[in-house]
């Protein structure tokens, strides 16, 4: 149904929708998986070492069905998996949320290969081989809605994460590419750049007094973000709302690249 036929709250409405959102069990990941099924959407929900049951549980709650999975995405197999197993269960895929990432934080000079490449297979690859897979179901059928998560590091160099700022700059300009090319096969892709968000991932920026305080001197809301900060925006991305909205990198960061 073309928008300006149906209410606006019927835009936003996920229900008939089949979501997998890696990285899950918790963090920007449990928020959002949570959120689309509030809207309607069955979700399938991931974790990389352990089922997240606890996630599965708060969709359940919310009336949603849902299926949980466990691997670990560095893995090419494990992409391919995910996928499957997703339509396996429910029949189709209509949404995608690559969101699982990892960090490590080093020196430049001291920036192992074996932290560079495991990070770039995590945060990078695995988003180009969980798109393509998901990608191929939804180009059969004529839609689908693909949501990266990238990060401020997607436009900043940021400090002390040489391997996450290359992988996340390149989220968008993946998320660019492939926009390009199914746009008009009735594929939305798009992203969204979270900004200083209190996750595990920023735990160790949070630990650090001196740090901690400069971050929040430099966020106009005058806070750090939290899980639910992101939740509307991956819902608009991933419903009929957004449908001429393609190649975009949405910032969700309380201000921070305006300052």
């Amino acid at each position: 149904m073309a928008i300006g036929t149906s209410s606006i709250f019927d835009q936003f409405s996920l229900k008939g929708k089949t979501a997998l959102v890696t990285g899950s069990s918790r963090g920007l990941g449990a928020a959002i998986a949570v959120a689309l099924a509030e809207a309607g959407a069955a979700v399938a929900v991931h974790g990389s070492r352990d089922v997240p049951e606890a996630t599965a549980q708060r969709i359940q709650d919310a009336g949603a069905e849902n299926l949980a999975l466990v691997g670990d995405i560095s893995e090419r197999e494990v992409c391919a998996r995910l996928v499957e197993e997703t339509v396996v269960r429910f029949g189709q895929i209509d949404i995608l949320v690559n969101n699982a990432g990892i960090i490590r934080r080093s020196p430049a000079i001291d920036h192992s290969e074996e932290d560079w490449k495991l990070v770039l297979d995590t945060d990078l690859t695995s988003v180009f081989r969980l798109t393509q897979h998901a990608g191929r179901r939804m180009l059969a059928q004529g839609s689908g809605k693909i949501v990266n998560i990238a990060s401020l590091l997607t436009f900043q160099g940021g400090i002390l994460v040489p391997s996450y700022a290359a992988a996340k700059g390149a989220v968008g300009q993946l998320t660019k590419a492939f926009a390009n090319e199914w746009a008009a096969k009735g594929i939305n892709v798009n992203a969204i750049a979270p900004g200083y968000m209190a996750t595990d991932n920023t735990e160790a920026l949070r630990n650090n007094p001196r740090r901690a305080e400069q971050i929040l001197e430099r966020i106009p809301a005058g806070r750090w973000g939290n899980p639910e900060d992101v939740a509307g925006a991956a819902v608009f991305l991933a419903s009929r709302a957004s449908n001429y909205v393609h190649g975009h990198i949405m910032v969700v960061d309380g201000g921070w690249l305006c300052r």
